[in-house]
């Protein structure tokens, strides 16, 4: 945490304007980006989210994070050249500044609040997801202290070094991770819980098992994940930041690759040797016994707190650390972008050290907002998949129509994104039961394209400009 905050310390001084805070420059190297977009896509919250499905679906799990592959794929191909060849695409900051150039100010305005409120949400997710993994492994760490004291650190960086900072130290989190989890975390566990023979005896067929899941489970994840590698505005920051469109599309494969099957399959492992330390009682002393319940996304802080040895489960747990801050840092720098760039900027005039400042104070914002919501919130991989539903059916359609040149007017764009991200919040918060158990999102999208086209089929309002 201490080299975190030293890495935003360094950069503090070496932004000297609004671009090198959120887009670093322009001038970021393939691998560095690609694997910032790894960490920030997988990070923490997947990780300990990724831990809970190994915990309760065994090796299925890792199929969500092959929808995470297809996209990152599929946005290479078909979403980054088409932004190189935008004629303002080297003075692009956010996602909202794109539908700006398609729709006009007032649907820009609209994407802005939507991926604020998306992202504010989602750095909520990695902060819990850190206190989770802090609680669970110190014995005395309250659950709503260790949120504000990771949440804290994250903030503070970010706000010093904006993306450069975001960057370079998603890239070494994302190395300790690895090597922790390859090195360490499954090896021990591996050999502490009885080997193959032990563990397959306790996991059962189904648990190491590809096919053991539901045709919904796989469906809700590919229409909520998928999208939001074309309408995330993480990912445009990175967009951004690369040198040129070669280097971005190169920096997208490298992503897709780590996220499955690599971290993929070692994230649900850890859940599935979690499984087998509480069915062998091993969590007994901490007050799980066998025959009890236990939160799934608990059984992986569980296992590395019972049978890593002192010094190697603090690397574990610094890994962990990384990669929920690697999350954190970014998902905060997309919403404070947002927020800077199309909800203040567009109405005042400052001078590049005047909008620094401002950009610092509203990151600074944004993060204990994020903060006061991970301490209302419990579970980690619900609070992520609902941030991603609320932008993926609010922007998708009417960004994919502009880039497929279907696009309509503004006033059939405005009401697909009300209609799309009302639709998906509003069953989330009432919780209301959807047909087949499947995913809200999907009918936010239907109500979003529906609205979409056929507003844009009638000319008088097709054809109309907003005020």
């Amino acid at each position: 945490m201490l080299a975190m905050l030293g890495v935003g310390y360094y950069f503090l001084k070496k932004n000297n304007s609004v671009d090198d805070y959120y887009v670093a420059g322009r001038q970021m190297k393939p691998w560095h980006i690609g694997l910032s977009v790894v960490a920030t896509d997988v990070g923490g919250g997947f990780s300990i989210g990724l831990g809970g499905l190994g915990f309760t679906l065994g090796l299925s799990g890792s199929w969500m994070l092959f929808t995470g592959l297809i996209g990152a794929w599929l946005s290479a191909v078909i979403l980054i050249p088409r932004i190189f060849k935008l004629p303002n695409a080297q003075s692009l900051l956010s996602l909202p500044q794109i539908f700006k150039h398609f729709y006009g100010k007032k649907v820009a305005l609209m994407a802005a609040l939507i991926s604020v409120i998306g992202y504010v949400g989602f750095t909520s997710s990695q902060i819990l997801a850190g206190a989770k993994l802090a609680s669970a492994s110190f014995e005395a760490l309250d659950l709503n202290v260790a949120i504000w004291l990771m949440g804290l650190v994250a903030v503070v960086y970010t706000v010093a070094g904006g993306l450069k900072a975001v960057i370079y130290t998603d890239t070494v989190q994302w190395i300790i991770l690895l090597v922790g989890l390859i090195f360490i975390g499954l090896p021990i566990c591996f050999v502490q819980l009885g080997g193959w023979d032990a563990i397959r005896a306790s996991l059962g067929a189904d648990m190491l098992s590809l096919n053991q899941l539901r045709w919904q489970d796989m469906l809700n994840w590919a229409i909520t994940i998928i999208p939001i590698w074309f309408v995330g505005m993480t990912l445009y920051q990175r967009i951004f930041a690369s040198k040129g469109e070669k280097e971005a599309k190169k920096a997208w494969f490298i992503a897709g690759i780590f996220e499955w099957p690599i971290m993929a399959f070692l994230g649900v492992a850890l859940g599935m040797l979690g499984r087998v330390a509480f069915q062998q009682n091993l969590f007994a002393e901490l007050g799980f016994a066998a025959s009890g319940t236990l939160d799934p996304e608990m059984g992986l802080p569980l296992l590395l707190r019972t049978l890593l040895p002192v010094g190697l489960l603090g690397i574990m747990l610094s890994a962990y650390f990384s990669a929920i801050m690697s999350t954190a840092d970014s998902c905060l720098m997309a919403a404070s972008g947002n927020a800077l760039t199309d909800l203040l900027a567009p109405s005042f005039k400052w001078n590049d050290k005047q909008q620094m400042n401002l950009a610092k104070w509203i990151t600074l914002v944004v993060g204990i907002v994020a903060l006061l919501i991970a301490t209302q919130m419990r579970q980690v991989l619900d609070l992520m998949l609902y941030s991603y539903a609320f932008m993926v059916s609010g922007l998708l359609v009417p960004l994919m129509a502009a880039w497929s040149k279907r696009k309509a007017g503004p006033v059939p764009a405005l009401s697909a994104m009300l209609l799309g991200g009302g639709c998906t919040l509003t069953l989330i918060l009432l919780e209301i039961d959807t047909p087949l158990d499947l995913d809200p999102n999907l009918f936010g999208l239907s109500a979003s394209l529906i609205s979409y086209f056929l507003l844009g089929a009638i000319p008088k309002i097709n054809d109309l400009k907003l005020a």
